[in-house]
């Protein structure tokens, strides 16, 4: 097969020359970890309620999710991107905005409706058979002119990690996405670079990236927005009295206020999807109760 978009991408992002090979995430994108330290809080909540001292963090990054937790009381595991999974993962296992950089295949459908493989240049290549089809049909089924990406990588980078959970263990994957009733008709590639969205050529100069097919990856799935609300993050501005006894509290709590909103705000942080798996009845009850609004 002519080469197609995802393999250019794979190189673009994970080649010698690529852009994880040079660049630190964190200076082209913003993600929950960076927004707030409201957010490791409510991930350190969630430990507790599911009685877990440990976390593992997969695509790490530079460990900016550690820190908050470790300064909660918690053991922390770091992978990073190019890192092998160990054969078993205990505790509460976090995927935070690593499903999306896992190249996919970006298809197009023709104006008979057959869908096909884009090509490095965006052009439409082969035909889509096999399992990847059988994917479209399943979770993406598409019109003539519409645009997608086949989730399959996703779906098996995943299991690798759920499969790998011992027991009284979650994984929780957490990510911008959508579901089938709504799946965006054009798709979701897109490029970041130095902080701004860019087109996604694959040179190795910006990240690229795209949504990820929440509900194909198996699991129970629950809004950020619902699942921080439910682990105590709140955006209630503090009384104005407040300002008047305690103005430097006033002013704290004004901050926290205004960094909780934009991690719930529905069209922004709060429209991600969390994606647990548990293993062992308690695990999964306990996970029931804390991420329930």
């Amino acid at each position: 097969m002519t080469e197609t978009f995802r393999a250019a991408w794979q190189q673009a992002l994970y080649g010698p020359d690529g852009f994880y090979r040079r660049e630190r995430p964190a200076a082209h994108f913003r993600t929950s970890v960076h927004a707030s330290a409201l957010f490791g809080q409510a991930i350190a909540r969630l430990a507790r309620l599911l009685e877990l001292d440990q976390v593992v963090d997969i695509g790490a990054g530079s460990g900016e999710l550690g820190k908050v937790l470790r300064a909660e009381g918690l053991t922390v595991l770091d992978i990073e991107l190019d890192d092998e999974l160990s054969e078993r993962l205990s505790g509460l296992v976090i995927a935070n905005e690593w499903l999306d950089n896992i190249p996919c295949e970006v298809v197009e459908w023709d104006d008979e409706g057959v869908p096909h493989y884009l090509l490095a240049d965006l052009t439409p290549g082969p035909v889509v058979e096999g399992n990847d089809l059988a994917w479209l049909e399943r979770w993406w089924p598409g019109e003539p002119g519409d645009r997608a990406e086949i989730g399959t990588t996703r779906d098996e980078s995943w299991a690798g990690v759920t499969d790998r959970l011992a027991p009284g263990s979650l994984a929780l994957a957490i990510d911008y996405g959508h579901l089938k009733a709504a799946r965006p008709p054009y798709g979701t590639l897109t490029g970041f670079r130095d902080g701004r969205e860019c087109d996604p050529t694959p040179d190795g100069t910006c990240d690229i990236t795209a949504h990820v097919a929440l509900d194909s990856l198996g699991g129970t799935t629950v809004s950020q927005r619902d699942a921080l609300k439910a682990l105590g993050v709140s955006a209630t501005r503090p009384p104005l009295d407040l300002a008047h006894t305690d103005p430097m509290g006033y002013l704290s709590e004004l901050s926290s206020a205004g960094e909780a909103a934009e991690l719930l705000d529905p069209s922004g942080l709060g429209g991600f999807g969390w994606v647990w798996t548990a293993r062992g009845a308690d695990t999964v009850r306990r996970a029931s109760r804390a991420l329930s609004a």
